[in-house]
């Protein structure tokens, strides 16, 4: 049985986590540009979420933040440091990572403003509100992401055209597994640069959201350009629904975690999106392979002519 999630649960706890993956996030805005912004996104770790490899200068690093541990681990080759999260405020952890990442030498992020948080302190140095560490809820969010991302990238191994690692997009904090088509687009003006970025060709989104106060937390997905026709559909199942004003099809944790089997609900939920997609925008099945569950070589003997 899948565990039971809701916003009321692990809402202070991810309010508090959101901007401290940011802090390590903020090195992926100085690497090398990668469709829709997929090279920002966190690895689901076997305990938390962890930062692409940066290399600047003569460092090689990473951040990796330990929900079940507790802490944030600075992995560098000049050495490594750890830093614990209970007790301790946004601004606290800010300049206890930039004390130890400079003995590391590593340099302090570009940019420490605080991004996609609607009502957030304007900066790192800014948020000082003591947050208290709630271990249970940690690992209930880690819980959940390791589920979701284990069929979102059962979902994506057959896609055989661009598609960034499935991964948590530090700024939103969810996850996300997108596939793109070379389609040239043209982004909404209204949108800031990094949004605009991300729409700068075709692609279908299927990812995982913890919700917020107003927002049930569940799988969504979208069809970027949005195409007409999304109403009356099936999207593969039962309790999945097309929410036309947020544009999004949702399926909630509570509906995913009574299925049968929520991990091939997953895939069937993302294969209905995507036949939308062929079905309303014109993509095609050719970027499809056949999907299986293993070439089981580990057991398969070797072939001897």
């Amino acid at each position: 049985m899948w565990p039971e999630l809701s916003w009321e649960r692990v809402g202070p706890l991810v309010e508090y986590l959101n901007p401290l993956v940011q802090i390590g996030g903020k090195y992926s805005l100085d690497m090398p540009f990668e469709t829709g912004w997929g090279n920002v996104v966190l690895d689901v770790t076997p305990r938390g979420l962890r930062t692409p490899t940066y290399r600047q200068g003569d460092v090689a690093f990473a951040v990796h933040y330990r929900l079940l541990d507790g802490d944030m681990l600075i992995e560098a080759d000049s050495g490594s440091a750890t830093l614990p999260l209970a007790d301790h405020s946004v601004a606290d952890r800010f300049v206890a990572f930039r004390e130890a990442a400079a003995e590391l030498g590593i340099p302090a992020p570009r940019s420490t403003r605080i991004c996609e948080i609607p009502g957030s302190a304007p900066k790192f140095e800014d948020d000082r509100e003591h947050r208290p560490w709630d271990a249970g809820a940690a690992r209930l969010v880690w819980r959940a992401f390791d589920l979701a991302a284990a069929g979102l990238e059962a979902w994506q191994a057959p896609f055989q055209g661009h598609r960034p690692r499935v991964g948590v997009m530090w700024g939103g904090f969810d996850l996300s597994a997108t596939r793109y088509r070379p389609h040239r687009t043209t982004p909404r003006r209204d949108l800031p640069a990094f949004q605009q970025n991300g729409e700068l060709t075709e692609y279908v989104s299927v990812g995982f959201s913890l919700g917020d106060a107003e927002t049930d937390p569940g799988m969504y997905a979208y069809i970027w350009p949005q195409p007409d026709g999304m109403d009356g559909r099936s999207w593969g199942v039962d309790g999945a629904t097309w929410n036309s004003a947020a544009g999004l099809v949702q399926l909630p944790w509570r509906v995913l975690r009574e299925a049968p089997d929520p991990h091939r609900a997953i895939v069937a939920f993302g294969d209905a999106v995507y036949d939308a997609a062929v079905d309303l925008a014109g993509w095609s099945t050719d970027l499809l392979g056949p999907r299986c569950d293993g070439w089981h070589m580990s057991t398969t003997p070797a072939h001897h002519p």
